[in-house]
């Protein structure tokens, strides 16, 4: 399994709000350490790799999580709370 964590920054360069709150929430919690990756959507460039994934998995909002499993879908998670809940705490049980 790998989990994906996809960050924006606005089109003034600035980090997303939301973005910063749930990596600190993360941090916190220490559940961080089950992230594999974190990508960023760069509004300013529509090529930029997070922007590629909300594309390709038609996610209009960020922060976003996706979970790839070996033979599955990859699955697309917008709310943090829940996605803690679901995926990350019992990976840590």
């Amino acid at each position: 399994m790998k989990i994906v964590m996809v960050k924006k920054i606005l089109a003034d360069g600035s980090p997303c709000k939301k973005c910063g709150e749930v990596l600190e929430k993360l941090e916190k919690s220490q559940l961080i350490e089950l992230i594999d990756e974190i990508i960023v959507a760069d509004e300013r460039d529509a090529d930029s790799e997070g922007i590629k994934l909300a594309k390709e998995l038609d996610v209009a909002r960020a922060p976003f999580f996706v979970v790839y499993k070996e033979d599955q879908a990859p699955e697309v998670h917008t709310i943090y709370i829940k996605f803690a809940k679901e995926v990350l705490e019992p990976l840590r049980a």
